[in-house]
């Protein structure tokens, strides 16, 4: 069964792709343009694109970066995605889990609120 390109789980993983790809521009045309983003449940870390740019446009330079989806639940527009992102730290490369649950409206990403798991740092040579 394909999915409808607007549909809430369509739009996350295009966004999850775009992440994947380093693809800044792709990445944020699945988010409102005044999309907000949060540290669950309410510090708020980015409002708009170019805040989301700017918090998020660094990290697509790092050689390993990649998210892989454990697990995905969709309930009507919100989606959860539990992930694993593997990425480079200001102490070394490593890998954080992370909970993101995604408020999809009119097909674009509306809010993204985000639980971190701890940091695993891989282990220096």
């Amino acid at each position: 069964m394909s999915l409808h390109p607007s549909s809430p789980e369509a739009v996350v993983q295009r966004q999850l792709d775009a992440y994947n790809a380093r693809d800044i521009e792709a990445w944020l045309a699945t988010y409102a343009e005044d999309a907000q983003q949060f540290e669950h449940p309410a510090q708020l870390v980015a409002s708009g694109h170019a805040e989301m740019r700017a918090r998020t446009g660094p990290r697509f330079t790092e050689p390993n970066l990649h998210a892989r989806l454990i697990q995905r639940s969709v309930m009507g527009n919100v989606v959860i995605d539990h992930e694993e992102v593997t990425r480079t730290f200001p102490e070394g490369p490593g890998r954080i889990e992370l909970v993101c649950i995604y408020q999809v409206h009119g097909g674009k990403i509306r809010t993204g609120s985000f639980v971190f798991g701890e940091k695993t740092l891989e282990p220096q040579r």
